[in-house]
């Protein structure tokens, strides 16, 4: 405990930033990653096959790619093809990309699961398909993938620790712990620290997602 309280008391405030930039990365990684995902199952939908074709190859991609491998791709490769992005767009990038593929594939998990005969009284009743996926298929669809999403969540908080890998501006849990294990001999203390950090926020993330799946559930 007394390594614990003279951590805290030197990097308490560096700790605090990291945890900050820990929960910006995440959140500027789902936001645009979920609207990406659902794009990309709603397109699947359409009857192009070519479309449907090209969009499976990016799921399946993005989804079995490990996020090292593709920030190391987006980092070090792209710049010699005059694409140059910085390093936390590429962590940003990064993350987006895996958590789309994800989301699709889970949507498409929860689209699969709607009766084919609400599609038809759907259409009975005249509706466009357009509105038939935004009011029959899509809230069915998400409502039925909030835990999932909630694991993907938590997971894309764990894959911040990507930032760790290059010279980022600011550091993150991850990269915080590295320079005080190198600086001092607090290496141990500032591990615990930073993993009751993460396990907290994905308790949080955890239980707000139950409250969420409370909240939607048609069968309380």
């Amino acid at each position: 405990m007394g390594e614990v309280s003279r951590l805290l008391t030197d990097h308490g405030p560096a700790f605090w930033q990291a945890l900050l930039l820990t929960w910006k990365l995440t959140l500027v990684s789902f936001v645009p990653g979920v609207l990406l995902g659902v794009l990309v199952a709603v397109l699947r939908l359409l009857p192009l096959p070519p479309l449907r074709w090209a969009l499976s190859v990016y799921v399946e991609i993005f989804r079995n790619i490990p996020s090292v491998a593709l920030l190391i791709f987006i980092v070090f490769a792209l710049p010699d093809l005059n694409i140059v992005i910085d390093y936390e767009p590429s962590v940003i990038l990064t993350l987006t990309l895996v958590c789309s593929a994800f989301t699709a594939d889970y949507l498409r998990a929860g689209i699969n699961t709607i009766p084919g005969s609400q599609i038809e009284a759907a259409l009975s009743l005249g509706m466009r398909p357009l509105q038939i996926v935004s009011a029959v298929v899509l809230p069915q669809a998400l409502r039925s993938v909030v835990q999932p999403m909630t694991s993907l969540l938590i997971a894309l908080m764990l894959s911040t620790s990507l930032a760790s890998q290059l010279p980022f501006p600011g550091r993150e849990l991850t990269a915080l712990v590295s320079k005080i294990a190198n600086d001092s001999a607090l290496g141990i203390a500032a591990f615990a620290v930073a993993a009751t950090m993460y396990v907290v926020t994905g308790l949080l993330i955890a239980w707000a997602g139950a409250v969420l799946e409370k909240k939607v559930r048609i069968l309380r």
